[in-house]
């Protein structure tokens, strides 16, 4: 990887955040519950937290807010294996999203300190394990399968109650949505049509690889008038668009999954705007064929200039110049899935054995900050 200037350690790094301090383990699931646990939480006091679902040791599944080193602020057991969360800082509310096709998520507010509260998807949909928080925090919206009409919707719950009130739907414009963010540059919600057909009772079969069309979405966040929809060339119909991250320039970077035959390789990372076509951002030869046409997560460094994209089958983690649209360079790391942004343009890397790896985006350095073994940590890791 190119190197610009001498590499920042996580010690040096971490000794520059305001307002580090060393916390204490809380047990058990009701860590919130009372006023001195939920200060833990109030923004700038302490070190970097993240949020990852993971399966235990024992082969259970959790969900936990974690420091660097893997170790847990708050632990909550989840029915079964999650995918990702949504987090709004200043009301304090998470929320974890179940694993395609589940049906649950699990809903805390950290700075109340109210027990993890259970809630569901309604008959004749499930969740894609995302959703994001409107800017005040009130509304959650959750993208959601609505199978037996073989579209996608994004279900609004209004999260001001004591427990979240599902309000209505929006229609996606496409089949499959996975991931959803708010567009900094517009306000708009931005959703990523994966474009692939699949129902509950059928688990995770693909069941429309041949005729499948993936799409960006800009969505009205209040009427759900569509603002924009763009397409790929449709040589590129089997990429999948999955998971996205805002940059500080105004895109909305995608990493794609390809479907199709394994011996195409194709770009697996794109770059939107609103009212701009899709920019493919290419690599290396010798690279590409070294992925697996997977990319499992997309994240933006906290300065917004630098993006990384996990690609676990391929062992990797590639590094972009958000401005100029370049790849800058790798970080190999087995089965590393889940990104999170430490400071401008540092990095949390989980994987799939249970290790956490700090990184520089723009050096070729790289720490392991922790290891538990027998655990693994699910595809996603968020900043909190």
């Amino acid at each position: 990887m190119e190197t610009k200037g001498t590499p920042v350690t996580r010690r040096s790094l971490l000794q520059g955040l305001a307002g580090l301090a060393v916390m204490s383990a809380l047990p058990g699931s009701n860590a919130f519950a009372n006023a001195e646990n939920t200060r833990l939480f109030q923004t700038n006091a302490f070190e970097p937290l993240f949020a990852s679902a993971f399966r235990k040791p024992n082969g259970s599944y959790a969900f936990r807010v974690l420091r660097e080193d893997g170790s847990s602020v708050f632990e909550a057991p989840l029915p079964d294996r999650g995918h990702s969360a949504a987090w709004h800082r200043e009301t304090g509310r998470l929320v974890a999203f179940a694993r395609r096709p589940g049906n649950f998520a699990m809903y805390v507010n950290v700075l109340t300190g109210h027990e993890p509260l259970m809630f569901t998807a309604p008959e004749g949909r499930h969740f894609y394990g995302h959703g994001v928080f409107s800017p005040d925090g009130r509304l959650l919206y959750a993208p959601e399968n609505d199978w037996e009409a073989k579209r996608g919707v994004i279900g609004l719950y209004d999260m001001t109650g004591a427990s979240p009130r599902r309000l209505g739907e929006m229609e996606t414009h496409g089949v499959g949505p996975h991931d959803i963010l708010i567009s900094p540059q517009c306000g708009s919600l931005v959703v990523a049509n994966g474009g692939i057909h699949t129902r509950p009772d059928r688990d995770r079969e693909k069941l429309n690889l041949d005729s499948m069309i993936p799409s960006i979405a800009y969505l009205d966040p209040q009427s759900g008038d569509l603002l924009a929809h763009h397409q790929l060339a449709d040589d590129l119909h089997q990429l999948s668009l999955r998971h996205m991250a805002a940059d500080g320039h105004g895109q909305v970077w995608v990493g794609g999954q390809y479907q199709g035959d394994k011996s195409t390789l194709p770009p697996l990372v794109a770059s939107f705007e609103r009212d701009r076509d899709p920019w493919l951002h290419d690599l290396p030869v010798a690279l590409k064929g070294q992925l697996n046409n997977y990319v499992g997560s997309v994240t933006a460094s906290g300065d917004g200039d630098v993006v990384a994209t996990s690609c676990p089958r391929g062992g990797k983690v590639l590094f972009w110049n958000a401005k100029s649209g370049d790849y800058i360079g790798v970080q190999e790391v087995a089965d590393g899935c889940g990104i999170a942004p430490i400071d401008e343009e540092f990095f949390l890397i989980s994987d799939g054995t249970g290790g956490l790896r700090f990184a520089q985006g723009s050096a070729d350095y790289m720490e392991l900050t922790g290891q538990i073994a027998g655990a693994s940590w699910d595809n996603h890791l968020i900043s909190l």
